[in-house]
């Protein structure tokens, strides 16, 4: 990566704390990034890696803080981003907020920790559970670094530690599936993808290797199987603790997990979705009156399904006053604010319709600014589930010392960008 500096910055450009990974740029440089910063945003030329002199300085802004690297190479600019992104999750991590006052209240780790994320301009351990075996909030645990290395680090396996042991040996398989679609006022369907994880909750003793194996549909076709059942999932994305070659080969993921919760893989599948939850609107507007909304949701699931806590995104006119509902199912409430009424469903089963009628009044005087009308957004979560129709197809758990584990697995479908246009 060849990063020369890390340093974080308050909101006002103060510096809080830096790491001088190889000493060949001045760091009188970063005064003079929050000058160029502000300059490029004035000209409205910001972009989120900028130039002086030699000095390159990348920068990505949490909350109220800058954290910049600097380089004066031609760095891996994703890298450089991928690190400071995750010098965020490991500071969250520790402080569970990360901001000015953890900064300034926790400087002795925080310095502690850009140590040892780097050295010499290349990433090395970034993991926040190895870091925090031996790099702890109390401040007389930090002599411990010097003079012991944590076996994860050393170890082929460096997202486990060794010695881990449970009364109880179980493993918990969420796959979380996201529906994103865009439904024209035709009802034509303008996009549609599912977005997808696998997450697991592990708490196993020893060093296990597990082995998971799904409906991949190139498996099927490797093994001159039926493909009916079978799903073809696009942009998959491992843990580092996968075994891409045995992947590649035979499509079984292979893997000697971490401790506890992680992301297993994620993937997209970018294919045609029938809405789940289907709106329907009619719009009557009387004008200098009242406005009249009339909207059928219907569930275009599986009956033995139900959606929990369905939550449907109305948009209202802006000078809308006055609020009227009836509902067959739920509740509905009118937010001002946002413009929106939301009417919520807390078990929506499939196969089903209902109906929410709202009665609004408008102001005398009509608003002659013509309002472009958002689309009905929709949230909810049906579990036991996959819109995708992936299934967990096992799961092997060995381990040398033989112990019997069981697996649990869970399906989720929830709703991501979900919002179809109205008439």
């Amino acid at each position: 990566m060849s990063a020369s500096a890390v340093f974080i910055l308050d909101q006002k450009g103060k510096m809080l704390i830096s790491r001088n990974y190889k000493g060949d740029v001045d760091m009188a440089e970063i005064d003079h990034f929050m000058t160029l910063l502000m300059q490029k945003e004035e000209e409205g030329f910001l972009t989120p890696l900028l130039t002086r002199g030699k000095v390159n300085f990348l920068w990505i802004k949490h909350s109220n803080l800058y954290l910049v690297a600097t380089t004066t190479k031609n760095a891996n600019a994703s890298l450089v981003y991928s690190f400071l992104y995750k010098i965020v999750e490991i500071f969250t991590e520790y402080f569970k907020e990360l901001e000015e006052e953890s900064i300034r209240d926790n400087f002795v780790i925080v310095y502690e920790l850009l140590d040892e994320v780097m050295d010499f301009g290349f990433p090395q351990t970034t993991d926040s559970k190895i870091l925090q075996e031996y790099i702890t909030q109390e401040g007389n645990k930090l002599e411990l670094a010097k003079s012991r290395v944590p076996t994860t680090v050393t170890n082929a396996v460096s997202w486990r530690s060794e010695g881990i042991k449970y009364k109880k040996n179980e493993v918990f398989i969420d796959v979380i599936e996201s529906v994103n679609l865009m439904v024209s006022a035709n009802g034509n369907v303008l996009r549609s993808e599912i977005i997808g994880s696998i997450k697991l909750k592990v708490f196993l003793s020893g060093m296990p290797e597990l082995r998971l194996g799904l409906n991949d549909r190139v498996l099927f076709e490797l093994t001159g199987r039926s493909k009916n059942k079978s799903v073809e999932m696009e942009d998959v994305k491992f843990h580092q603790c996968v075994r891409l070659s045995r992947f590649e080969n035979d499509r079984t993921i292979s893997f000697v997990p971490p401790d506890g919760d992680f992301e297993l893989m994620s993937y997209r599948l970018n294919t045609h979705v029938k809405p789940l939850i289907w709106i329907e609107s009619v719009i009557e507007k009387f004008s200098h009156s009242r406005v009249e909304i009339m909207i059928k949701a219907k569930s275009q699931f599986k009956k033995q399904s139900v959606a929990n806590n369905v939550e449907i995104f109305i948009p209202v006119p802006s000078d809308a006053d006055s609020p009227k509902f009836k509902t067959g199912i739920g509740s509905a409430k009118y937010h001002p604010e946002k413009n929106v009424v939301v009417w919520s469903i807390k078990s929506f089963p499939g196969g089903k319709e209902h109906l929410m009628r709202a009665h609004f009044g408008l102001p005398s005087v009509e608003n002659e600014e013509v309002e472009g009308r958002p689309p009905v957004s929709v949230k909810f979560e049906i579990p036991y589930f996959t819109v995708s129709g992936i299934q967990v197809r096992y799961m092997k758990i060995i381990e040398k010392s033989g112990y019997q584990a069981l697996p649990w697995v869970r399906y989720i479908t929830q709703s991501g960008e979900y919002q179809l246009r109205t008439n």
